[in-house]
């Protein structure tokens, strides 16, 4: 889903780039967030909660919340509410906890 021309904005999904989600390559537009790129190609499932391991997506859209951390081009836990997308990005759903400390090395 996307708003292709808004009546006070203009058009604004003029300069297409490709994302790779999981290895998959994707159509997304530079300005477009990760997380709305990832909704107009019909993903919804950014990764699962630590607790009880059910699916997250996108709650808030702010940056307010941890709904939407994802792995973006190696990084654990970038919010992908408030990231836009640039060419060639690599995504990853956030399945587990990062690893920290002694764990990274």
């Amino acid at each position: 889903m996307h708003i292709k021309n808004h009546p006070y904005f203009g058009e604004k999904l003029i300069d297409p780039v490709t994302i790779y989600y999981e290895g998959k390559p994707l159509r997304a537009y530079k300005h477009q967030t990760i997380a709305s790129a990832l909704m107009a190609n019909g993903i919804k499932k950014l990764g699962v909660t630590r607790k009880n391991v059910q699916a997250r997506g996108l709650f808030c859209s702010r940056g307010r919340c941890c709904s939407c951390y994802m792995t973006v081009d190696g990084e654990d836990h970038i919010q992908t509410c408030m990231k836009r997308v640039e060419e060639g990005m690599k995504i990853l759903p956030n399945n587990a906890d990062p690893k920290i400390g002694s764990e990274a090395l």
